[in-house]
């Protein structure tokens, strides 16, 4: 417990690990737009924000929900395949607003090779939108498919391939199919915004 007059409380946000203040700070020094990609259990977030005095303005956005609302995903919104197809769709909403160059804000989440985060960096690289970063931390194309997904249902047991894989067979997917649908969906997207 902290103890003296002199102790200074931090930011609430800070003591709430929800904003690292000198990161924060140093990439809004540069004067760039800030691509934020936000996991979460079930969903992906990718925002292209623009900082002002009086706060964060969001010049474009896109939620990995809209994957399955708008072009037909049938997976679940928070793998590894959806990050990448939401990046890629809110890459593309960012180059319809003008947007050609951004730099990626991970916020308080420890920067993991091969993530959720660099999934969705990949997918708004392949937009063509220009983002500063390290090739070795984006995922492989296997991964960015489903691959890995669909061989993993192929090492399981049918028993534990139906508790496991529920949502994909709930909604009528099988994991073995997930490259070609993500293929599928992916083309629909670029399709949407030719």
């Amino acid at each position: 417990m902290a103890r003296g007059p002199r102790y200074r409380v931090p930011f609430r946000r800070r003591r709430e690990w929800k904003t690292n203040y000198y990161r924060r700070r140093e990439l809004l020094k540069s004067g760039e737009l800030r691509l934020v990609i936000r996991p979460t259990l079930s969903n992906v977030i990718a925002q292209f924000i623009k900082a002002n005095l009086r706060g964060d303005q969001v010049l474009t956005s896109a939620v990995s929900r809209e994957l399955a609302k708008n072009f037909g995903w049938k997976a679940p919104c928070g793998n590894l395949p959806a990050a990448y197809l939401t990046g890629l769709l809110a890459g593309l909403k960012a180059r319809k607003a003008g947007v050609e160059k951004a730099l990626l804000d991970v916020g308080v989440k420890k920067p993991n090779p091969g993530s959720r985060i660099y999934a969705g960096l990949k997918g708004v690289l392949d937009a063509g939108v220009n983002v500063p970063h390290d090739p070795e931390m984006l995922p492989g194309e296997d991964r960015v498919s489903g691959e890995h997904i669909a061989s993993y249902w192929k090492s399981l047991e049918p028993q534990l391939r139906e508790q496991r894989f529920s949502q994909y067979l709930k909604a009528g997917l099988s994991p073995e199919e997930l490259p070609q649908h993500f293929e599928k969906v992916k083309q629909a997207i670029l399709k949407a915004f030719s």
